[in-house]
């Protein structure tokens, strides 16, 4: 005989099953699109490398037939071709004047990179607080520290502070020091209502469904973007197919080249 208790588990139960299901499907579905954006990542540098110049000798051939062209008609618009080609092979010009050193007409510098991804570019100014800030420091540092912690919550609570009153005490910023002074004393935030068991699967649920949209959406630009599509075309051999490739660009080189003679001869 099926008991009540049994009979109010069940639900829950599945709910269970259903989220470790989705969790396994997920971690599929993300090992399967991270290891097509790592073959995407690998054939696009093979296609640069190998490719890479000959794609420029051909910008080059078509701003020099360009050239060839408008000078010898010396028409207007033939004229104005020559230009927009020539400029297709040349760096930007005035990226650095205008960037204040940031990039240049080939992109970024390295100092420019490191800033952006939060790598130091050289060692930090050194900062001497002040005698206040030391004080401060010294007096949030006995409040709060780590290992005064009964339970785990409460350790992990005191631990994201400190952290902010190092941060803080770093920079030499007494203001910061008083408002984390202030913080400490008025003591933790009202615990808020935990939600039922039910409320968290269900909110696990949720949070996999729209992992699983955001992956989605990452999969598709892949799979459309210019190299994921020629990647798709050859997914066993991709090597063959920039041997294609490189094949036809050298086909269209040595077509190029003929007309370029053809012009200034």
């Amino acid at each position: 005989m099926t008991t009540p208790e049994a009979e109010q588990s069940r639900p829950e139960e599945r709910l269970e099953q259903a989220v470790r299901a989705a969790e396994q499907a997920l971690i599929e579905f993300e090992i399967a699109v991270e290891t097509f954006r790592v073959e995407v990542e690998n054939f696009s540098r093979l296609h640069h490398q190998k490719l890479g110049p000959m794609y420029t000798r051909l910008d080059e051939l078509d701003a020099q037939i360009a050239e060839a062209r408008a000078a010898r008609t010396g028409d207007p618009e033939d004229l104005r071709q020559a230009q927009e080609a020539r400029a297709r092979v040349l760096p930007m010009p005035g990226v650095e004047e205008l960037f204040h050193g940031w990039m240049d007409g080939n992109g970024l510098f390295p100092e420019a990179v490191a800033m952006l991804t939060e790598q130091p570019v050289r060692p930090p100014e050194r900062v001497r607080p002040s005698e206040e800030a030391r004080k401060l420091y010294r007096e949030l540092a006995r409040k709060a520290h780590p290992d005064l912690a009964q339970q785990d919550a409460e350790r992990a609570r005191r631990e994201e502070f400190i952290t902010r009153v190092n941060a803080a005490y770093a920079r030499g910023d007494e203001a910061a020091l008083r408002e984390l002074a202030e913080e400490w004393a008025a003591g933790p935030p009202p615990a808020e209502r935990r939600p039922t068991p039910s409320e968290e699967l269900y909110a696990r649920l949720e949070w996999l469904a729209e992992r699983k949209e955001l992956l989605t959406l990452v999969a598709r630009n892949l799979e459309d973007s210019a190299i994921g599509s020629m990647l798709k075309m050859a997914p066993d051999d991709p090597d063959r197919l920039l041997d294609e490739i490189a094949e036809q660009l050298l086909a269209d080189v040595a077509k190029k080249e003929a007309e370029l003679a053809e012009l200034v001869g």
